[in-house]
């Protein structure tokens, strides 16, 4: 106890990738060990999140977190100071009791979840431990596959096609390494098309090209020739992945492409998506239907779970009770992870157990809005999540978790392992004894 006993927590308001406060917590311990974490934020976020605190005002167009910041240095430091950042579970506890609602809107799940994972971190460093280790222990040796953004769009891209993410998957890849090789070789490829046709207009918020294209299934075609003109076969060695992002466009069973002028019903739109799934190597998507249409995506599951992945995000918010639900009424096949969606490290691990419980894979994902901070990297290796999704090559914010991830693999040796392949199979199986 002594040696992972709280001793200090400072909050304070640093930057996110798209120049708007954040919070980051720090946690200080008896033998001077210290854990950082900062707090990401969505532009695409599902109904069920937990909420940020922002302070709202003029002041930085209302984005400002000081009420956040206050929370750590004040209310959250009282109650957290003298636990042992050891016992994650009591931490995340007191932190959840401590806001009392259900939405953690009283503290702020930024300030929650900067708080939550920074102490992991600081209970890793204590032990002398990267926290991928002191949260897996020997089992935690296998890099999660990457799912890469290659064209943006959505609320990332100013709507410029309806579609969030066309991505890259690399189902044949040997290890994380050659992953983001052939992943680069592809993105590389898609700005060399873009430039040509004269419609490469910049990169949107997670570093995919902001392309000018007439139709979302224009996007697709495009990242399937750049995986043509990169040399690489589909979808062998590279697949395509979707975040169709259906809530952001899509409402009581209406789905509105304003970027193609039309509006679909359910029906419409699971046949929109099987045309595609027909003509283009997809292996992959993620929310194919709103959030408020749980049948709709029942029905899509039921007739592509044999031939695809189909992801749920803001239908389960990384919540363990909706997961469990998604699971009994098969509603999708894996779930995606965002420990801000719901605040807290344990609740997090706990929604990747009802995953793993229920036959369902798994993938953490960063948000839009993200930092320097690489905490979520050793969550997908420490608690063995087989995916990782964080945005595209470019950027820092992107890059220093990809970069983090090899690392990570450089440090594990002849004893790495890679997902590949079957990450993309559900129920994947524990990874060991999670240290919570």
């Amino acid at each position: 106890m002594s040696r992972t006993r709280i001793v200090a927590v400072r909050g304070r308001r640093v930057w996110d990738s798209r120049g708007r406060p954040t919070v980051e917590a720090e946690i200080e311990l008896a033998r001077g060990a210290i854990g950082r974490a900062i707090a990401p934020a969505g532009a695409s976020t599902g109904r069920g999140e937990a909420l940020e605190r922002r302070d709202g005002g003029p002041r930085l167009c209302g984005f400002d977190v000081q009420g956040a910041v206050a929370a750590i240095n004040g209310t959250i430091a009282r109650a957290l100071i003298g636990l042992a950042a050891a016992d994650q579970e009591a931490v995340d506890r007191s932190l959840i009791a401590l806001d009392g609602t259900p939405t953690k809107s009283r503290l702020g799940a930024n300030a929650i979840v900067a708080t939550s994972l920074a102490t992991a971190q600081a209970a890793a460093a204590a032990h002398g431990l990267p926290l991928w280790r002191w949260l897996g222990g020997a089992a935690a040796c296998t890099l999660p596959l990457p799912e890469i953004q290659i064209i943006g769009g959505g609320k990332h891209a100013a709507g410029r096609i309806d579609l969030q993410d066309v991505l890259v998957v690399c189902p044949g890849a040997q290890s994380f390494a050659q992953a983001l090789l052939w992943t680069a070789e592809v993105y590389h490829a898609a700005g060399a098309l873009l430039a040509e046709a004269g419609r490469l207009k910049g990169v949107a918020d997670e570093g995919g090209f902001f392309p000018e294209l007439e139709s979302n299934e224009a996007a697709i075609a495009l990242v399937a020739r750049a995986i043509e003109r990169a040399g690489l076969r589909a979808p062998d060695q590279v697949a395509i992945a979707l975040d169709v992002a259906a809530s952001s466009f899509g409402c009581n069973g209406r789905y509105h492409l304003a970027s193609e002028g039309r509006t679909l019903d359910t029906e419409a739109m699971i046949e929109l998506l099987s045309s595609w799934i027909a003509r283009y190597p997809i292996v992959s998507i993620e929310d194919p239907l709103a959030e408020d249409d749980p049948e709709g995506f029942r029905a899509f599951t039921a007739r592509f779970r044999s031939r695809i992945q189909i992801i749920g995000d803001d239908l389960l918010v990384t919540s363990a009770e909706r997961v469990r639900r998604a699971a009994r009424e098969g509603w999708c096949t894996a779930v995606l992870l965002k420990p801000n969606q719901v605040g807290t490290l344990s609740e997090t691990a706990a929604a990747w157990q009802a995953a793993r419980e229920g036959g369902l894979g798994g993938i953490v994902s960063a948000r839009s809005g993200e930092s320097e901070d690489t905490t979520i990297v050793h969550l997908a290796v420490g608690l063995g999540v087989p995916q990782l999704k964080v945005g595209s090559l470019a950027r820092g914010e992107r890059t220093a978790k990809w970069n983090e991830a090899l690392r990570i693999e450089e440090a594990l040796g002849p004893r790495a392992r890679f997902a590949g392949r079957a990450a993309l199979r559900s129920a994947p199986g524990a990874n060991g004894q999670v240290r919570l």
